[in-house]
């Protein structure tokens, strides 16, 4: 499951990119995102779920509904998407990303 992890990455943003030395990184829950390809493109919205099992990733506003009327989550590829928000509420993640800043 770690391998797959470092699989369900996204590039970063020019500002992030610029900030961190950094081109990608793995997609986490409460990153904001931008759909970059596909039926969403130019969609943004926050990451509600990642699946390592598919290596999918989920966003808050995307629906769609079935036949029977239920609404459920739309899968989309993390290579679809790039990330223009990270989420540092983890200590692991902001340690790692403050050792990625650009010192000036």
């Amino acid at each position: 499951m770690h391998i797959r992890q470092k699989l369900v990455s996204a590039h970063l943003d020019k500002a992030l990119r610029k900030e961190y030395k950094m081109r990608s990184i793995s997609v986490r829950k409460g990153d904001e995102v931008v759909v970059t390809r596909g039926q969403y493109k130019k969609k943004r919205s926050v990451v509600s779920k990642v699946d390592l099992k598919k290596m999918k990733i989920y966003l808050n506003d995307l629906k769609q509904k079935k036949v029977s009327g239920q609404e459920i989550d739309v899968p989309v590829d993390p290579s679809n998407v790039m990330i223009t928000k990270l989420n540092l509420d983890d200590k692991k993640r902001r340690k790692f990303m403050e050792r990625k800043k650009v010192k000036i």
